[in-house]
């Protein structure tokens, strides 16, 4: 999910709360707050805590919600953060990857973290993100065995962007309570067939419905040439709209009706004009796929002031 701010840089939950009728709408099937996309690194404890609630009662249990929960500066002071996490109602309370062991700490040293997490944790649902940030830390199959064992151990999402490596974690998970879900939408179509349970990538920020029609279609024989037609399409679409993310999603929404303002917290301040005829050429380049798979862009309606 993104995180709606408004002028003043605080949380718009007006406009959460749209968001998440819009995501539904185009046929979400669960919800990540408190993510990277939501500017997580950029929010304060209570915020996160609070953006996290607003999410789970808003969506009131029609789909699953899960929230990174990993942060502190301690095993106690995560394991301790975790718990108010899971207090707000949440389906899974995650853990990034790069939150267990430095950069040039062994695999050894990362599972020895997370036994002692889980141990100070208590019994709660769980997940993993392999978040680019502070540093992507990928799950070796070791380690991905390791998690799975634990069966409070519910939802992986995956940033490898590596086919191969994403089937070695399917093997671990198949006939388990893990449920994988890929980040990397140029290798969408095929993971969804070789067994991934869905898609959680930033053009799901964008056009949803696309990705959901995916998820519905990746292994139907009469979808076959259209699946991998809008595969390829999508798959040269992402570098475009990535820049610059996630104001670039605010952008594209607003466009598409959300009453969205053009602000974030992180990094990115403004939409050039050369990005906004980028991301105007990627609206219409959407409205034709929509037109190919017989797709309704969901409508937004605006709610008059008067």
């Amino acid at each position: 999910m993104i995180t709606p701010f408004g002028t003043d840089l605080k949380i718009d939950y007006d406009n959460v709360s749209r968001v998440i009728d819009f995501y539904l709408a185009a046929g979400a099937k669960g919800f990540f707050a408190n993510c990277l996309s939501s500017e997580m690194y950029f929010l304060s404890d209570q915020e996160r805590l609070d953006l996290t609630s607003h999410v789970v009662k808003y969506v009131n249990g029609k789909v699953p919600v899960v929230s990174t929960g990993s942060f502190g500066d301690t095993l106690a002071s995560k394991a301790l953060f975790a718990k108010k996490v899971r207090d707000t109602g949440v389906d899974g309370v995650i853990l990034i990857s790069s939150h267990f062991a430095g950069k040039d700490e062994s695999d050894a040293v990362l599972m020895e973290h997370f036994e002692q997490f889980f141990a100070l944790a208590g019994d709660m649902k769980l997940g993993t993100y392999e978040c680019p940030s502070p540093y992507k830390r990928i799950i070796s199959p070791e380690v991905f065995e390791f998690l799975v064992s634990n069966k409070n151990m519910v939802y992986h999402k995956d940033t490898t962007e590596d086919i191969l490596k994403i089937e070695e974690k399917l093997a671990v998970a198949k006939g388990t309570q893990m449920e994988l879900y890929n980040a990397h939408t140029a290798t969408a179509l095929q993971s969804l067939q070789k067994g991934g349970k869905g898609m959680s990538p930033i053009s799901g920020n964008f056009y949803p419905e696309i990705h959901t029609w995916l998820c519905n279609n990746a292994s139907n024989p009469a979808k076959a040439e259209d699946a991998s037609w809008i595969q390829a399409e999508i798959s040269q679409m992402e570098p475009l709209i990535s820049v610059p993310y996630p104001l670039s999603s605010k952008y594209f929404l607003k466009k598409r009706g959300l009453p969205i303002e053009l602000v974030c917290r992180a990094k990115s301040k403004i939409v050039t004009p050369e990005q906004q005829r980028v991301l105007d050429a990627a609206h219409e380049t959407f409205l034709g796929w929509c037109d190919r798979l017989a797709i309704t862009p969901v409508a937004i309606l605006q709610k008059s002031g008067r």
